[in-house]
Formats: C-alpha cells, structure tokens, sequence
C-alpha cells in the first residue's frame, strides 16, 4: 500500500543461462508481499540482493521471462559482476 511517507516496494528477479540465453530475462516480478516472497525465495537460496528501485521500476516494465533491453546491459553487468563478487566473499568465508 503506498501512502504519504510509505515506499512502494518491488522486486525483480533476473536469470541468465549463458549457454541459451543472448541477455538476462525476468524470472520473476512482483510489488508488495510478492516482492517480499521473491525476496525471502532468494535470501533462502543464497541468492545476493541487490537493492536498487529506480532500476526495478525499469525491469518490471518488462513482461516476464522477457530478455533485459540492450539499455539496461551496462547497469545489469555491474549487478551481476557485484553479484558474483558477492558469491566469491562469501564462499571464501566458508
């Protein structure tokens, strides 16, 4: 519910199979309690959450399971370069 001092919340979750795929497609999209189950599914499955609004408002424009436009590939490479830094530190940790 949004409302004066409230923040919409919404969340996008990307995939990408470098051996199918030409660039990352949404894998799933949702605001509110789906944001929140998307974001408990990931943090479950050690999947690194990038926090980001202005760029989950641009990916969920996108219908799901649709590839990411070639305007977002620069930003979604940084994502995913912190995102595999993020795998690396913490299995160095393990």
């Amino acid at each position: 519910m949004s409302g004066p001092g409230r923040q919409s919340s919404r969340a996008v979750a990307l995939g990408y199979d470098r051996e199918r795929d030409l660039a990352p497609r949404v894998t799933a999209t949702g605001g509110g309690h789906v944001a929140e189950r998307i974001l408990d599914a990931a943090r479950a499955n050690g999947v690194p959450v990038h926090r980001d609004p202005d760029l989950a408002e641009a990916l969920a424009q996108l219908e799901l399971w649709q590839s990411v436009p070639p305007e977002l590939y620069a930003i979604i490479a940084e994502v995913f370069a912190w995102a595999y830094r993020a795998n690396a530190d913490h299995a160095r940790r393990r």
